[in-house]
């Protein structure tokens, strides 16, 4: 896939904020996913709705979405916003195939210091940071990645791993 740097009309370049406005950003995003989903069972509709508001609450994150485990060690793009994302990956192929080999969560402070193709997919040259959290069901079993760029270095921290891994705790499963 060929990818412009040119960053589309549609998208804004990221803004990181500081450890405190982080906190701030996503106890309100929280509050307003938790109030949103109340009830909710569609893992669908969940997804959806966990990228529509993290995206508008925290404005570092310019791309946001799901990868869904869809076979044997593969990931299939699932519910996202923002530029095209690459529709297939391998369990340890880039960011989002080593958090699903390993079921951990990758922090990415610059994705343009990993070897492309293998650490990293560039699907987007804009992506600069990168966090990426397994997503498990209530079994324990691993169902999709979570992954989010930023179009700035390190814009990723321990606070975005903490908040991110409860929040997709609480709505997706137990692990």
């Amino acid at each position: 896939m060929s990818a412009s740097a040119e960053m589309p009309y549609f998208i804004k370049p990221s803004v990181n904020l500081t450890a405190t406005e982080k906190v701030t950003a996503y106890e309100e995003a929280i509050a307003a996913i938790t109030a949103n989903l109340a009830g909710e069972e569609d893992r669908t509709l969940k997804m959806v709705t966990i990228n529509c508001l993290l995206k508008t609450y925290l404005p570092y994150f310019y791309w946001v979405g799901f990868y869904l485990v869809s076979g044997p060690e593969r990931l299939s793009v699932g519910p996202y916003q923002g530029t095209l994302g690459c529709l297939h990956i391998a369990f340890g192929r880039g960011v989002c195939g080593k958090a699903a080999q390993t079921e951990e969560t990758q922090l990415v402070p610059d994705t343009h210091a990993l070897a492309q193709g293998s650490e990293h997919i560039a699907c987007d040259p804009n992506s600069r940071s990168e966090i990426v959290v397994p997503v498990f069901d209530p079994q324990g079993a691993l169902i999709a990645v979570f992954d989010v760029d930023s179009t700035l270095e390190a814009s990723f921290d321990e606070i975005d791993q903490r908040y991110l891994e409860r929040l997709l705790r609480d709505v997706f499963g137990t692990k």
